[in-house]
């Protein structure tokens, strides 16, 4: 039960991080196009690889929800 509780609060600051990073100049550079990667400006990629990403630590997070565990053995 421990383990889930760590992996949770990881998954809860991983996604807090990347929202916050979102907005930052490091991945929406003012007035900057280039780097481009199959016709795609940077910022557009890099938004897609965070969306990814918090996707991928959503699908984690249910997994590990530290409440998952009281609804199995309600069944």
């Amino acid at each position: 039960m421990e383990k889930k509780k760590l992996y949770w609060r990881i998954c809860c600051f991983a996604a807090v991080f990347l929202c916050i990073i979102t907005y930052t100049p490091l991945i929406i550079p003012q007035g900057v196009a280039k780097p481009m990667l199959g016709g795609v400006p940077y910022s557009l990629w890099t938004s897609f690889i965070i969306t990814v990403l918090l996707v991928v630590i959503t699908f984690i997070g249910t997994r590990v929800h530290p409440g998952m565990q009281n609804e199995e053995d309600d069944l």
